[in-house]
């Protein structure tokens, strides 16, 4: 692929990103264009591959179907997952874990969550979001920048959240071209937040988009290589479920990305939520990426613009440039207390919104984020932020746990803990 000169900082002035953006949209261009073919005629096969899948969810949808795949923690646990359910999560890229944990355990940890923000005063020292995404879902708060909690680490060091990332890492390809990408056994407890949504609230959602990166997925070197086949004359051998080259280095810098490798992003349910109660939603099209970093180059997108993404944004995905991806949109089914929902790294997702809430909204965000280079690099900071109490660098820099009393510490940590952020 032709070089991009620069990459534009992420606080590149309008000029400089538009700039940059051109180049890219050049340099992509020309690199197909030596493949022998046209951008219209390879969108054409990923259009054709992503429709099909639509076509799929809407016949779902009309004969009640559940869009979703649900899936016994017992049949993961025993390995019995039937291979009807295999095939569906590979079409979908997403499942509902049920029974993940036992229901009791969930809302104990829920009820624990609470006696520690409220012992530690959090109500009274809350400054507000830390960032705007977040902190446009309209609660005060919803999300609760709480990352060592004594729920949440036990949560994510427990053998039953192990087994549940191992499965899942396993869906997909970490050995090829003579590389173990990542190693699907061992996970790298990757801290993230609480959310806490309370009966009767009214809250604003979060509109679609996807969290893999913005433009350092068209630019960084790892990304073309992860992304190859669509730009190199290949792409009916775009497989999304390939780890190939996502997992050697970081991404680049900015105030939206993920410094880690997920294979799968995930919640656990603190509480009972309804379907219509302003729950996630996906597009259960792996697939789709295909499409999404194809679009910008066709030539109804002006050069200057990548259908809405830059810098300092999250991806956004919409009607505008990706109508027909919007069609297979798809809430997940009713959950309880102990369920975790899950999906994949690339996905579009979206939070509906919701007025006055029926119910308690509650999760705690864990991820399937197996070890790897890119994430062991990231750990170095983790293990710095769990032992100060501080919130790790992916997220605004809150730092309220710091003196907290009751704080996850490092004695507490059991083999997976000590494994999952590198002590051992």
């Amino acid at each position: 692929m032709t070089a991009v000169t620069a990459l534009p900082h992420w606080e590149s002035t309008p000029a400089d990103l538009a700039a940059a953006t051109r180049e890219i949209k050049a340099a992509l261009r020309e690199r197909i264009a030596a493949s022998g073919r046209t951008v219209d005629e390879v969108f054409a096969v990923v259009e054709r591959r992503v429709q099909a899948a639509v076509d799929e969810i809407d016949a779902d949808r009309r004969a009640g179907e559940s869009i979703w795949p649900e899936i016994d923690y017992a049949d993961i646990a025993a390995g019995t997952v039937p291979p009807s359910s295999i095939r569906k999560l590979h079409r979908r890229g997403c499942l509902v874990v049920r029974g993940h944990f036992e229901r009791d355990q969930a809302l104990t940890w829920d009820s624990d969550i609470v006696d520690y923000v409220e012992s530690n005063h959090f109500f009274e020292n809350y400054r507000g979001p830390g960032d705007d995404f977040f902190g446009s879902v309209g609660s005060k708060p919803e999300i609760y920048p709480i990352y060592w909690s004594p729920a949440q680490m036990q949560a994510r060091q427990s053998d039953r959240m192990a087994k549940v990332q191992a499965f899942l890492n396993a869906q997909w390809k970490h050995e090829s071209e003579g590389v173990q990408w990542f190693d699907p056994g061992r996970d790298s407890l990757y801290p993230d937040r609480i959310r806490r949504r309370p009966e009767g609230a009214d809250s604003a959602g979060l509109g679609t988009h996807l969290d893999p990166g913005t433009l350092d997925l068209w630019m960084t070197s790892a990304y073309q290589q992860a992304f190859r086949h669509l730009f190199d004359g290949s792409v009916e051998q775009y497989d999304p479920w390939d780890a190939a080259h996502r997992t050697a280095g970081p991404q680049y810098p900015g105030t939206t990305m993920c410094s880690a490798f997920r294979t799968f992003q995930g919640w656990t349910a603190l509480s009972d939520m309804d379907h219509d109660q302003g729950v996630l939603h996906t597009v259960p099209i792996p697939e789709a990426m295909a499409y999404l970093m194809l679009r910008p180059l066709l030539s109804d997108v002006p050069d200057d613009d990548m259908c809405g993404v830059t810098v300092n944004q999250v991806f956004p995905a919409g009607h505008k440039w990706h109508a027909p991806l919007m069609e297979a949109l798809s809430g997940i089914p009713d959950v309880r207390a102990g369920d975790s929902v899950w999906w994949h790294c690339d996905m579009i997702h979206s939070v509906a919104p919701v007025e006055a809430q029926k119910g308690w909204g509650n999760v705690m965000y864990i991820p399937a984020a197996p070890w790897c280079p890119r994430n062991e690099e990231y750990a170095v900071s983790v293990r710095e932020a769990f032992v100060k109490g501080e919130s790790p660098s992916d997220f605004p820099a809150e730092h309220y746990e710091r003196d907290w009393v009751g704080r996850f510490r490092p004695a507490d940590l059991n083999e997976t803990g000590r494994r999952g952020l590198g002590f051992d």
